[in-house]
């Protein structure tokens, strides 16, 4: 390391983000750059700690000591090559992911972690405004054709993979736009679109194929796939959301939020959503029902329309400020975070389970009712158990469930396909990544179920080789997960 005593000499700062006053009233990014020099100091604190546990902390098995390293003595041309090497799109990881290698950081057994996080953003963005990043198609193509369903991080990453093996790779998305939860999911203010665009320019020219609104086993019929391309790789996603089946829920105003979040991001994009179709928070009591990561997108979307107010409920307990015994390092910490958007306003309240919604003369949502609950382990799993006397209700005008997803959705293209699934729900797929049909791959949150940025990516690396390999032969291609 560069600086051998740099853990010791400089503590972790907290990465910069514009005024909360400034940035609810916009819907740009943020999160500000970081100094270089701050970075360099930040990347001074990575240790010679001789097994980097940071490595098995992210799927992608990151170089992460090589390019803080390579940032603290100012390389940052040789950063991003070695960043690249394991990591298709690290400014996707280096904004949305959580940062499972910083909870396996050794310096966090009894100090802060060191800020992996930023440093791998501040790389990319410097290797693009320098102009480092470009295209790298094939020298050599193979003629064989693939197919891959979704445009999210998982088809994305194969699809690069797959066009530098020098394979033709069309990707297929229901949606108007590609990149998925990437373009609909993510709010604006978390990661501006312009930031995935850049990176689609870049997979276009290296001969990846795009087209959009194309439904997969709806539209377009999955055999046709497989009958027109060598190999068919399914990354759909996750898109079965979890419903909330209680009394009431039948009432106007209470959506899903993947019903609510990409109606803003169109508008965002300068699309036209009619007011009776645009699901808005504007001066309305908002909940939030899931304590997760879309629900604090959720919250900062409400924040930015204009809610009147805002709860975010959760059925679990606080986490707690500081590991707990039984959640030791290496493991990912379970404890409580302040998002962004949680620093922008709203009220979460945890432990709670709501019971009821409760409607008007006209079938709209005007409250609901919840009741806190204590958490009860029981045969090896955990149950909810309500506390008496503790019930209470909530007004709210506007309901949103972001509570998870169960799976892919099942009718249509799997239903068509006759893929197996496991008992979970999801795409099973053997060591090479194949599903029970021959041909027909499958990674992603499609056959891993609701998961992270960084799995997904990684995922798509993996099945990319087995196809490649079961295309070719042979594989050269990398695999983080074997």
């Amino acid at each position: 390391m560069g600086k051998v005593t740099g853990f010791l000499e400089f503590r972790r700062d907290k990465q910069p983000y514009r005024p909360v006053a400034e940035r609810i009233r916009d819907w740009r990014q943020v999160m500000l750059p970081w100094p270089a020099a701050t970075l360099r100091t930040q990347a001074a604190r990575c240790m010679d700690c001789g097994i980097p546990f940071c490595h098995q902390g992210c799927p992608l098995g990151n170089l992460i000591p090589d390019w803080n390293d390579l940032v603290y003595r100012d390389d940052w041309r040789e950063a991003i090559d070695r960043l690249h090497a394991t990591n298709n799109f690290p400014e996707f990881t280096g904004t949305l992911c959580p940062a499972p290698c910083e909870g396996a950081c050794v310096l966090g057994i009894n100090d802060d972690p060191v800020t992996i996080k930023p440093i791998e953003l501040a790389i990319v963005d410097r290797a693009f405004a320098e102009g480092w990043v470009r295209p790298e198609p094939a020298a050599v193509r193979t003629g064989k054709r693939v197919a891959i369903v979704g445009s999210g991080p998982a088809g994305l990453a194969a699809a690069q993979q797959l066009a530098r093996a020098g394979h033709r790779v069309r990707v297929y998305e229901r949606a108007d736009r590609p990149g998925g939860l990437l373009r609909y999911g993510i709010p604006e203010f978390k990661m501006e679109k312009r930031v995935l665009d850049r990176r689609l320019d870049q997979l276009r020219a290296e001969g990846v194929e795009f087209a959009v609104e194309t439904h997969v086993g709806v539209t377009v019929p999955a055999e046709a796939l497989r009958r027109e391309h060598d190999a068919v790789l399914l990354a759909g996603g996750a898109g079965q959301p979890r419903d909330l089946a209680i009394p009431g829920r039948e009432l106007t105003g209470i959506h899903f939020a993947m019903d609510y979040l990409p109606l803003q991001n169109r508008r965002c994009a300068g699309d036209v959503v009619p007011d009776e179709r645009f699901v808005t928070a504007a001066g309305k009591r908002v909940v939030i029902i899931g304590g997760g990561d879309t629900g604090a997108d959720c919250l900062g979307t409400a924040h930015r329309q204009g809610a009147r107010s805002i709860h975010q409920l959760e059925i679990l307990p606080r986490p707690p400020g500081e590991r707990a015994p039984d959640n030791p390092w290496p493991q990912y910490p379970n404890v409580y975070r302040v998002s962004s958007a949680h620093e922008e306003g709203g009220e979460r309240v945890y432990a709670v389970s709501t019971t009821r919604f409760l409607g008007d003369a006209q079938g709209r949502v005007r409250a609901l009712e919840a009741i806190r609950v204590e958490p009860v382990r029981e045969d090896g799993r955990t149950t909810f158990r309500p506390v008496p006397g503790s019930a209470f209700t909530l007004p709210c005008e506007l309901v949103l469930l972001a509570m998870g997803f169960l799976g892919p959705e099942r009718p249509g293209m799997l239903a068509e396909l006759g893929v197996r699934l496991t008992e979970r729900g999801t795409v099973w797929r053997d060591e090479n990544w194949m599903t029970s049909v021959p041909g027909v791959f499958t990674a992603g949150d499609m056959q891993r179920g609701q998961s992270l940025i960084v799995w997904a990516i990684a995922e798509g690396r993996s099945a990319a080789r087995g196809i490649d390999a079961y295309l070719m032969g042979r594989s050269d291609l990398p695999a983080p997960l074997g």
